[in-house]
């Protein structure tokens, strides 16, 4: 029973990992980017370590090592990524709107360039 849970976790945490993968690349802006990258880093790894810890219930010196992992992570990986994004903004790394092509056309029509 408990190999099963471990499974679902795993697999949990790899579906997880390709989503937030993959909208890492389908992200334009940068700031979003970090927000999947943070997600990725604590959603995926975070099951991966509950599901290593269920798996190890018996030895009990490993289980304090996995819930002091956890508890590491869940404290510095907001850190990390605020560091990470406020740096970005403080070297004047803007954020891009994405204009929409109704939105393209109107800024063209109006001023005569083209947007985007």
């Amino acid at each position: 029973m408990m190999d099963i849970v471990v499974i679902i976790l795993l697999i949990i945490s790899w579906i997880f990992i390709i989503f937030g993968m993959i909208s890492i690349f389908l992200l334009k802006n940068i700031y979003t980017r970090i927000l999947s990258a943070a997600t990725i880093d604590t959603v995926g790894s975070l099951t991966i370590l509950i599901a290593l810890l269920l798996t190890s219930i018996t030895h009990y010196d490993y289980v304090i090592r996995f819930i002091l992992l956890i508890g590491f992570l869940i404290l510095t990986t907001p850190i990390s990524s605020h560091v990470n994004i406020r740096s970005a903004f403080l070297t004047g790394v803007e954020v891009k709107h994405l204009y929409t092509d109704e939105e393209i056309k109107k800024k063209k029509d109006k001023e005569g360039e083209l947007y985007g």
